[in-house]
């Protein structure tokens, strides 16, 4: 998603995923971020936030190993962590 079509609420985490992207932001890090996004968990419908919840406790399991050793990507995750924010985005009305 473009980040001018960021709807106001996601803009937050989804700098946070760009920054983690690009390596300017660790794994825990990020993964502390999101798991603060109370408000924007609120404002979807509860479904988001397990998806969510599951993806961010995946992702930091994969920290703790190597691409090769974990049982998923850590490439993966961080798309569908993408695909997350579009279909929030979506939800939300941007």
């Amino acid at each position: 998603m473009p980040p001018s079509a960021v709807p106001a609420a996601l803009t937050p985490i989804h700098q946070a995923l760009a920054q983690l992207r690009a390596d300017a932001l660790g794994v825990q890090a990020f993964c502390a971020h999101a798991r603060a996004q109370g408000d924007l968990l609120a404002a979807l419908p509860p479904r988001y936030g397990e998806v969510w919840l599951g993806l961010i406790d995946r992702l930091e399991s994969s920290a703790l190993f190597s691409e090769e050793s974990c049982s998923f990507s850590q490439s993966s995750l961080l798309d569908n962590l993408d695909g997350w924010l579009a279909k929030a985005g979506e939800k939300l009305g941007g």
